[in-house]
């Protein structure tokens, strides 16, 4: 039995900044499973145009190893684009690029293993055994530790979740649902953060061609940008995870509520070019069919081909209803234990209230034996930057660490100017 370092399960941004991290250490031994044929990024918002929402050093590698041969100037580099996006003078890569830089890592990596589709993990004989699928057929890989890098399935709102109609979708399948949906006679955009705001800009654009009506419906009270001040920005730093993962579990309950701007607001020029579209179509054409509708959440849903929608109005305490032909639901996403966990699930540590619990070093097992790290599932320890692009090479030197005892990449412990708790 051949029994690996580790085994990473997933292979999105974070876990394939990982294998790359990884890859030049020649005492660590690990593979990635992922059940796709590639990496695939959020292709249902790939739309054209749309931009990265954090600059382009957070990539793989970079802020942990600028050296690295897996960064995206490197691929900017051996793209031959590296002058271009020089005089572009823009931090923000385009969407489309990110999704082509990382299959472009991916493809030099040889940890990598494609349409393995892991069906359950068990504990023998001391170590994990991981069952997959794939087209070779079953197999068993060993390992003694684990990294979960499975992703954030999208969330549906409960008063939607028995909606069946070929033009009702999540954004994480926009564009798969994209020309279905300009079809309908209307279309309802609902939620209030940077995906619902490309979706509702990328359909009002078309707004006269496709001839429907838009709507753009969001429970928060406005539309909240996203606050990317410098100082701000010192909050994804080593001493402010240092400071939130101190705090009680309430507390950080209650931060995290109020931090959602920081994390899932929309880009101010978004907000100001979808501001400047509909000024130029009303005054070119007297009116926009559209509506924005803020301060309202989504009660009941019902229908099949047009869906009415039972919508309150929270500060005036009003229901209406709004009937549309498509909708579109960006409201997010939400972390769950994989299903292929559920053998192990004893060998998890969980909070009061069911959540996985992660240690300051990422690690999740109850045995306290670093044996299990997530990557994206700490939102409730971490704090909002567990999403963040940013601090993804942080975390990987940390996990890195920790499988190998070592600090093979520099680990930063303070890089800001301010201070987050009360003086010792």
């Amino acid at each position: 039995m051949n029994v690996r370092d580790f085994i990473g399960i997933g292979l999105g941004p974070f876990n394939l900044g990982l294998a790359a991290l990884a890859a030049p250490i020649e005492d660590l031994d690990g593979i990635f499973l992922e059940r796709k044929p590639n990496v695939d990024w959020h292709p249902g918002m790939l739309i054209d145009g749309t931009t990265m929402q954090v600059p382009f050093m957070a990539d793989l590698v970079t802020l942990a190893d600028p050296t690295s041969p897996y960064s995206f100037l490197n691929y900017l580099k051996e793209s031959g684009r590296i002058y271009p996006f020089y005089i572009r003078e823009s931090f923000f890569q385009l969407r489309t690029e990110f999704q082509d830089y990382l299959r472009w890592a991916a493809e030099k990596l040889d940890n990598l293993r494609f349409e393995r589709n892991v069906t359950s993990v068990t504990w023998e004989d001391g170590v994990y055994a991981v069952h997959s699928e794939g087209p070779g057929g079953a197999a068993t890989d060993y390992a003694r530790r684990l990294v979960l890098g499975t992703g954030t399935p999208p969330w549906i709102p409960p008063s939607c979740r028995e909606l069946e109609s070929p033009t009702v979708c999540h954004a994480s399948s926009y564009m798969e649902h994209r020309e279905r949906l300009r079809e309908c006679g209307s279309i309802t955009v609902v939620g209030s953060g940077q995906s619902a705001a490309e979706i509702y800009r990328d359909l009002l654009g078309d707004i006269e061609e496709g001839g429907y009506e838009l709507n753009w419906v969001t429970r928060s009270p406005r539309f909240f940008p996203l606050e990317y001040t410098k100082l701000t920005l010192e909050m994804t730093s080593p001493e402010y995870v240092d400071y939130f993962h101190g705090l009680p579990s309430a507390k950080r309950d209650e931060l995290n509520a109020a931090h959602k701007n920081l994390y899932k607001g929309i880009n101010a020029e978004l907000i100001n070019e979808i501001f400047d579209l509909l000024y130029q179509k009303r005054f070119e054409r007297g009116s926009v069919p559209t509506r924005l509708l803020t301060n309202c959440t989504v009660e009941k849903a019902a229908g099949c081909g047009s869906v009415r929608l039972s919508v309150r109005q929270h500060e005036q305490d009003r229901s209406f209803e709004l009937q549309t032909e498509g909708l579109v639901l960006a409201t997010g996403y939400s972390y769950r234990v994989p299903d292929f966990m559920n053998e192990v699930r004893d060998r998890l540590r969980y909070d009061a209230t069911g959540r996985l619990e992660a240690r300051r070093d990422y690690s999740v097992d109850a045995a306290a034996n670093q044996e299990i790290f997530v990557q994206n599932a700490e939102l409730a320890t971490h704090g909002f930057v567990s999403p963040d692009l940013g601090m993804a090479a942080y975390r990987n030197s940390w996990i890195i660490r920790s499988l190998t005892g070592r600090e093979v990449y520099p680990i930063e412990r303070r890089i800001g100017f301010q201070e987050f708790g009360a003086p010792q």
